[in-house]
């Protein structure tokens, strides 16, 4: 799937979130990526063959803030 020079990560990878945007709709909360991968605004993700990621951003409870 991915054209790029030093190929993208599959979806499959540990890494798959770093694969190359190439449609980004921060208005519908959503990105699809070179590999396939969909990523949400709230870290989930949707791989190409249908399985759901889900989100895996801290709990508000867990984020320390810096004083």
């Amino acid at each position: 799937m991915c054209q790029h020079q030093t190929q993208c990560p599959s979806a499959e990878s540990a890494d798959r979130e770093s694969a190359r945007l190439v449609a980004h709709h921060p208005e519908q909360g959503w990105s699809l990526l070179c590999n396939g991968v969909v990523l949400f605004e709230d870290t989930g993700e949707l791989l190409p063959d249908g399985r759901a990621i889900a989100p895996h951003r801290p709990l508000a409870d867990q984020v320390m803030t810096a004083a």
